[in-house]
């Protein structure tokens, strides 16, 4: 069990907080063996909020603010992407409308689209570089 580590979570005045024997009751920090927010150590985006309000600036000072732009360049800028392209007669099947999905790589930075099939799309391990390869692979063997 792991307590809350909002700067605030004592202060909500929720009926869960509420711990003590009759007459020495008191509200406390959440007490729970899983949190969902702020990977595990908040029991609410309130607390997590709370606690970013009190350290955030110290935190980001000491483990390194962004004095600069971060950058991702051209050659880096591919991600995949897709179009669903309605079937020009407007059919509808099984009461969906009738169309396919188009998927590519982009680059904005580049203006570049380049088609993909549906299965590398949805191959999580394919990247524009096995793209790259594989055209290269294609123009070698021919």
């Amino acid at each position: 069990m792991k307590y809350c580590q909002g700067t605030k979570c004592h202060e909500y005045k929720t009926k869960d907080r509420i711990k003590g024997t009759k007459g020495s009751k008191s509200y406390q920090t959440r007490r729970r063996s899983n949190f969902y927010y702020g990977k595990g150590n908040f029991c609410s985006m309130n607390c997590y909020n709370d606690w970013f309000g009190t350290h955030g600036e110290q935190a980001i000072n000491h483990f390194g603010r962004v004095t600069e732009p971060k950058k991702v360049m051209a050659d880096s800028a591919w991600y995949k992407s897709y179009d669903w392209n309605r079937n020009p007669d407007g059919r509808v099947n099984n009461g969906m409308s009738s169309g396919d999905y188009t998927h590519y790589f982009v680059n904005d930075l580049l203006g570049q689209r380049i088609s993909i099939s549906e299965q590398q799309y949805n191959d999580h391990t394919y990247c524009h570089d096995s793209l790259v390869y594989d055209k290269l692979a294609k123009e070698i063997r021919e």
